[in-house]
């Protein structure tokens, strides 16, 4: 089964009209997804414009990749020390 994915904008689009009043079911299948995923999308989106959800997920991303900066320089030290400790 092929896995479809929604941007934020479509995500946006879909708990809007949740809170429209569209039932959660009736949501669920005319956009091709579980009811869980709507309430997973509520709870991370619940509240977001669509320019806050852009802002988030740049976020995220700098915050993963400052996160493998931050391994890489910790394997560093601990490399140089390990080499120390071998001299001495």
């Amino acid at each position: 089964m092929k896995r479809l994915r929604f941007t934020e904008e479509q995500i946006i689009g879909v708990l809007k009209e949740a809170e429209a009043g569209a039932k959660t079911a009736d949501l669920a299948r005319r956009h091709g997804v579980s009811e869980a995923t709507i309430y997973n999308w509520k709870s991370k989106y619940g509240g977001l414009e669509v320019s806050d959800a852009r802002r988030l997920k740049e976020l995220e991303s700098e915050n993963a990749k400052l996160k493998r900066l931050l391994a890489d320089a910790m394997l560093d030290k601990a490399a140089l020390k390990d080499l120390l400790a071998k001299k001495f």
